[in-house]
């Protein structure tokens, strides 16, 4: 890795260490999210101790609990009932659904476990809430808040078995709202339809929409919170090619005028997914940041269907409660599999169209993933190699040039840098050298390792993947942990870190050897940028580091093989032939301009020194 990529590399990481400070909350968004929480507080308890006095009271008085004026109401019989729980379960998932709300309680995904080794469950709880916003009678029923009935029972299915359960909030006989679940073998989708009947005569006539409500708080399933946040955000889709997400480092929300197909509450490693067929017809979408350590961030998603003045409106939708795992995003369709970043720009092409084609198929031999990442890594160093030639051969036109640009900085001197570029770039071109020849080769490579600086950290197949001492890949390894250093927090030491680390430093050692035209400024910052990448890349997930350790590795070994292609005395050689063709080679509009820019400065009066006139 010569001083080119070196200085590129400062410019992308500089970025991303200070990234991590913007993305922390302020304090403003801290107070505003506590007080959030005080304000839901505040409201949990006075209906808490509004229900405990009625029942406080009933006991004493041997009287109803509910009031005969609510009862009386629109959806009075079920302001009241029986919280009993009905469980949907295959291979993948287990959902329990509460007849309270008719809503999704919680779901495990049962092959998976958090960082921790607990049961992996998506939400539980109070956590969520789920259900329709609409006016009857003058109220405002929110049914999430309402008793529904079922006569199912618990349903288990496996391979093509399917099976459904249905929950009833009834306003009479004929006049109902319907919640049908479904699940099949095999897959991570809880089928979910929506069925109103007779309701035309209950919803205020006003009223030509549903707001169907999604709130919930997503618990942390990961080792590092901090990335954990950092790649949680809620994403919806506006169209099939056009998926869209709310902002990653703070507070934001979004109200959405076009059709909406699906909503997701994405964490890091795994998303809640609501689809409809149909498409809501708009809605509004918030993502908070809570200030409980334990909530990675709370989620909300108001989205309006069109209500239609008939006796019977259906709602196909469904949920998808699964893994942010390319593969089986992608196969579920809808375009889930964009809710992975995978860069922007080239790299999110590379990572696309060849990274995760190529790592899926390395993947499909079942071999270790540190296997799979060695591999890999060789696979692409061989296939920039050409590049990676190109550049050491152009190191070494400069390394054969160094004595004769020493000759010309001694008789030039060092008081004149305009004129002395000038009479570098004669050379060059009395040489046939480009001094860009290096640069070009470097920063065409460029792309493909800041592709995996997007690539590995969103690899869910890493997650919970040992390799030697490495206990999980999709996350830092702390071989040395200890109470957090002031100003930069730093926790723990990664040992995969400091071995890519070490392997940069021995990289840029033998790069500052063979390069003759490196001078001490640059040396001194090529041995300084690996240390700084020590602190950036010490939290990031071991895989990358793995990664970029082999691939600093590789690359060390090509330049040793190419070493011993090239001849530096055939080069000079070469040189030697340009300098004596009678015509001089064609100059290009790079050089045409520098030394148009090198004249332009040598022609400018020099200052007064200060205190002459």
């Amino acid at each position: 890795m010569d001083r080119n990529t070196l200085t590129g590399l400062v410019l992308i990481f500089v970025i991303i260490a200070g990234s991590f400070y913007l993305l922390q909350p302020s304090d403003e968004e801290i107070k505003r999210e506590r007080q959030l929480q005080d304000s839901l507080a505040n409201t949990r308890n006075a209906i808490e101790n509004v229900s405990q006095n009625r029942t406080d009271t009933a006991a004493a008085a041997n009287t109803p609990v509910i009031d005969s004026v609510l009862l009386s109401g629109p959806f009075g019989q079920a302001i009241d009932g029986e919280d009993r729980i009905v469980t949907l379960e295959n291979e993948n998932i287990k959902a329990t659904i509460s007849t309270k709300g008719g809503r999704i309680k919680s779901v495990e995904l049962k092959d998976e476990k958090t960082y921790d080794g607990q049961p992996l469950v998506m939400f539980d709880g109070e956590h969520n809430k789920f259900g329709l916003f609409f006016s009857a009678a003058g109220k405002n029923i929110i049914t999430n808040d309402l008793y529904f009935t079922t006569e199912g029972n618990n349903i288990h299915v496996t391979g093509q078995d399917s099976a459904s359960v249905t929950f009833r909030l009834t306003y009479a006989t004929d006049k109902y709202i319907d919640y049908v679940y479904s699940i099949r073998g095999g897959d991570h989708n809880v089928g979910f339809t929506i069925v109103t009947k007779g309701m035309q005569d209950v919803v205020a006539p006003t009223e030509s929409q549903l707001v169907l409500n999604w709130e919930t708080a997503l618990t942390q399933k990961e080792k590092d919170m901090d990335s954990e946040r950092q790649r949680s955000t809620l994403y919806y889709a506006l169209a099939a090619d056009d998926i869209d997400h709310l902002s990653v480092s703070k507070d934001d929300s979004e109200d959405l005028t076009e059709q909406i197909g699906w909503v997701s509450f994405k964490q890091h490693f795994f998303s809640n997914v609501l689809v409809s067929e149909n498409g809501f017809d708009g809605g509004k979408v918030n993502v908070y940041t809570s200030a409980d350590s334990d909530i990675v961030k709370l989620f909300t998603a108001n989205l309006r269907l069109d209500f239609n003045r008939q006796d019977i409106n259906t709602y196909p939708m469904h949920f998808f409660f699964g893994p942010n795992q390319y593969k089986v995003l992608k196969a579920h369709g809808y375009g889930l599999e964009k809710q992975i970043d995978m860069g922007w720009g080239p790299m999110k092409w590379i990572n696309r169209f060849i990274t995760v084609p190529v790592f899926n198929f390395l993947d499909s031999f079942n071999w270790s993933y540190g296997l799979v990442i060695l591999i890999l890594t060789v696979l692409l160093k061989s296939l920039l190699s050409p590049l990676t030639y190109r550049s050491y051969v152009s190191m070494a036109k400069m390394r054969v040039l160094k004595p004769e640009m020493d000759e010309i900085k001694e008789k030039v001197g060092q008081d004149n840098p305009t004129l002395l570029q000038q009479e570098y770039l004669k050379l060059y071109k009395q040489a046939g050298v480009n001094p860009l020849g290096g640069c070009i080769p470097m920063l065409l490579q460029m792309p493909f390792t800041i592709a995996f600086f997007f690539f590995f950290p969103n690899l869910f197949e890493l997650r919970g993947e040992s390799f030697l001492w490495i206990k999980d890949l999709s996350t830092y390894d702390s071989v040395i942990s200890f109470s957090p250093l002031p100003i930069i927090g730093v926790d723990h030491i990664s040992l995969m870190c400091i071995l890519m680390t070490c392997a940069t430093l021995l990289s840029t050692w033998y790069n500052n050897s063979i390069s003759g035209a490196a001078n001490a400024q640059m040396k001194y910052i090529g041995y300084f940028m690996p240390l700084i990448f020590l602190f950036v890349l010490n939290s990031f997930p071991a895989g990358l580091n793995y990664y970029y350790f082999l691939s600093t590795i590789f690359t060390f070994g090509q330049q040793l093989v190419i070493r011993q292609m090239v001849n530096d005395d055939k080069i000079l050689a070469i040189i030697e032939a340009n300098k004596k063709k009678p015509e001089a080679k064609k100059k290009s509009k790079f050089q045409q301009r520098m030394e148009d820019y090198m004249r332009q400065q040598q022609n400018q009066p020099k200052p007064k020194p200060k205190g002459k006139k």
